[in-house]
């Protein structure tokens, strides 16, 4: 009964928490939710006003991006996959994850809301490129590491078609793990 009553109390305080994150990004402190605030405040994006919007969660309000409409994904391991819209895909996905995933088990795991990298995918190529190659599209496609590595924006900028600036950088480091 201990590590239940242990439980309960954490529960109690994570609920608090959660309050406060909800008071502060105004929708309920779910890992999407926070995602598209943190990707909102950082890269410009107006987000749409109901969370339940086709197949984007708002669009780009300035820069070489400005006016197309982004889906934000928040993954808290960085397991290679993506779910995607086949049928009105966005054009683009932004998909901010935490660290790479170690192991298949999630016992004695933890997922912690941490942001080590994130990624910019034009949506219809990167479905596109799917097709043509066979791969599964829909709810967790497998993404292969070459389209990772060049869609990463962060930490690595890989991908240049959406400029970073140095303050852009700093504000997605203050969401790493151990800094």
């Amino acid at each position: 009964m201990d590590d239940l009553t242990l439980l309960a109390d954490l529960l109690k305080k994570r609920n608090a928490i959660d309050e406060q994150i909800a008071a502060l990004i105004r929708r309920p402190a779910q890992t999407g939710h926070i995602g598209e605030y943190i990707a909102s405040a950082i890269f410009g994006i107006r987000l749409h006003q109901s969370a339940s919007h086709g197949s984007s969660d708002g669009e780009f309000t300035s820069g070489p991006l400005a006016g197309y409409n982004v889906d934000v994904k928040f993954y808290l391991k960085h397991e290679s996959i993506l779910d995607l819209n086949p049928d009105k895909p966005p054009d683009y996905y932004l998909v901010i994850t935490g660290p790479k995933g170690t192991n298949n088990s999630s016992r004695d795991g933890v997922r912690p809301l941490a942001i080590e990298s994130v990624f910019l995918f034009d949506g219809p190529k990167i479905i596109e490129t799917l097709r043509q190659n066979g791969g599964k599209i829909g709810i967790a496609s497998g993404i292969r590491k070459e389209y990772w590595n060049a869609a990463e924006i962060y930490p690595h900028w890989n991908n240049k078609i959406l400029p970073m600036t140095n303050e852009q950088f700093a504000m997605l480091a203050l969401f790493r793990l151990g800094v």
